[in-house]
């Protein structure tokens, strides 16, 4: 008995080891995979990282997408004594019917909830907007007739969103 636990054990080691020594030699696949789920943009010349927070809310609210959460980050690593903290904001937007119907269809969708657009500064000043690649993830999913129209109403909407950030339209 005590034999037979060693080697199931020692069995259970290799398959963790030849495991983590794949995600190892698969590191590059899987860094191109996060860039490529993520789209990000420059703001414009003369476009504050304030500008395009304020665009971005205004057009939410002009398209009927809620805001559902602001995340102030760097205010808050400053609140914990850090200094000289690039700018950090983190905003979310959703339209809850829609996204009923999503998780309803598939529980998985629910890790994309709410969709999510972050106002950062590089260590150079320079405002930035990222997001999910929103067409990446349409074109991984199986959606029924009815879903598909909406999920793209949803992702022309954060564009349009994030169009604005970036021109610091109003």
């Amino acid at each position: 008995m005590k034999k037979m636990l060693v080697s199931l054990m020692l069995a259970l080691g290799l398959m963790v080891a030849a495991q983590s020594s794949a995600m190892e030699m698969d590191k590059e696949t899987m860094r191109q995979m996060v860039d490529y789920s993520i789209q990000k943009w420059k703001l414009d010349d003369g476009v504050t990282v304030q500008d395009a927070v304020d665009s971005m809310q205004l057009r939410a609210n002009l398209l009927n997408f809620m805001m559902v959460a602001d995340l102030p980050l760097s205010e808050q690593v400053e609140a914990m004594g850090e200094e000289d903290v690039p700018y950090m904001r983190i905003l979310a937007f959703c339209d809850a019917l829609i996204a009923n119907e999503m998780v309803k269809y598939d529980i998985i969708f629910s890790g994309f909830l709410p969709c999510r657009i972050a106002v950062v500064e590089d260590e150079e000043g320079q405002g930035w907007i990222t997001t999910m690649n929103m067409d990446m993830m349409l074109h991984a999913v199986d959606l029924s007739p009815e879903l598909e129209p909406l999920a793209q109403h949803v992702r022309d909407v954060i564009y349009e969103i994030v169009e604005a950030g970036v021109s610091g339209d109003f």
